[in-house]
């Protein structure tokens, strides 16, 4: 079964998902068919197994969001996050970039990943405005220079979109410097609520 989703993954990275078939997934993984269909029904099949690997991903790193405040401490967590953010999508990036192609995948399988994605937005949403609602609680005034950003989880939906697709884009051998991209994206999320 490893061999299968390795040599799938292989696959779908570098046709796509409409042009793979099973030939080429049994071929690059030097297996049978009948060893394919012990596990799998389809190209489909295998695609969604591929698909709950990354969203299980995706979850924990979803439950890792940080409380970040407005210190070092709390700039320094949310780059970690982000450098997990990362990691985890390059560990995972064919099957990530095929579901954001939703004509590639089916409105079931699209819809399972875009669950996964509004859970990041929200864990984004409570984690960059958690300390700031702390400080409006405690410092209540119409001015107040702490208060939690207008639109918070349209903000969280927009930063997360934009760390999908610069990740896409490093997924495709663009040939953007990682680490400076996490410091630039971590910076940006941290102004986007507020908080320099």
């Amino acid at each position: 079964m490893k061999k299968l989703l390795e040599a799938g993954l292989a696959e779908f990275n570098e046709r796509g998902f409409q042009t793979v078939r099973v030939d080429d997934v049994v071929r690059r993984a030097k297996t049978s068919h009948g060893t394919f269909y012990l596990y799998f029904s389809s190209k489909d099949d295998l695609f969604r197994t591929l698909l709950r690997d990354a969203l299980h991903d995706m979850e924990i790193i979803t439950g890792d969001f940080p409380v970040v405040t407005r210190n070092d401490a709390g700039r320094e967590a949310l780059r970690s996050w982000v450098g997990q953010f990362f990691d985890t999508y390059a560990a995972h990036a064919p099957v990530l970039r095929i579901l954001t192609s939703a004509d590639d995948v089916n409105e079931e399988v699209y819809g399972e990943g875009l669950q996964v994605m509004f859970r990041v937005a929200e864990a984004m949403t409570q984690g960059m405005t958690a300390a700031l609602s702390a400080a409006s609680a405690a410092h209540p005034g119409p001015d107040q220079p702490n208060a939690v950003p207008e639109h918070a989880e349209l903000t969280a939906v927009a930063c997360l979109m934009m760390l999908e697709r610069i990740n896409y884009l490093l997924s495709v051998d663009v040939g953007l410097p990682r680490d400076e991209m996490v410091d630039r994206l971590s910076a940006i999320i941290y102004a986007a609520f507020h908080l320099s």
